[in-house]
């Protein structure tokens, strides 16, 4: 079964590495109960199918990048990037890509999110595991407000420009 709009987003767990400023010692993989993350928040998340990968990495997360000041002045309090990956990946592909703390970089590591959400998407043949399909939506107080999933392969609706304009 898929979420829709007007459905809570599942509560589940959510893995985050916390990398501490300075000399400090890192905090390591924390764990995020997502009713708690959400809750009195403006959510902007999108899901993808790994960190690292081609349209991922150059055009999904940059285009959450770009439009961060945009997004943050239509109200939304915090944007998202879901994967299924682990902690430590999600924490390096963000310092790939300079996130520095626009994107909260969250690891579904067992698919438990993405389950959840009716978006596995099966990339075994590809030898990818199951993952999540690509998606967007637009979360308050953890209700799904906006819902936008990619037909397999494409790149067209779950863009930050797309979300932005469902604002």
């Amino acid at each position: 079964m898929s979420i829709s709009i007007g459905s809570p987003l599942p509560d589940v767990i959510l893995t985050e590495y916390v990398q501490a400023p300075g000399d400090a010692c890192t905090t390591g993989p924390v764990q995020h109960a997502v009713r708690d993350l959400a809750r009195g928040r403006t959510i902007a998340l999108f899901a993808l199918p790994g960190a690292f990968t081609p349209t991922c990495s150059e055009q999904h997360l940059p285009g959450y990048l770009a439009r961060y000041d945009d997004l943050k002045a239509r109200g939304v309090d915090e944007i998202w990037c879901v994967s299924v990956n682990d902690a430590f990946v999600m924490e390096a592909w963000g310092r790939d890509q300079q996130v520095q703390g626009r994107v909260r970089m969250l690891a579904d590591g067992a698919a438990a999110f993405t389950r959840a959400m009716g978006q596995v998407l099966d990339l075994t043949e590809r030898g990818m595991g199951l993952r999540s399909r690509r998606y967007s939506a637009l979360a308050v107080d953890g209700i799904v407000r906006q819902l936008n999933v990619e037909a397999p392969g494409k790149f067209e609706v779950s863009d930050a420009d797309s979300l932005l304009a469902q604002l």
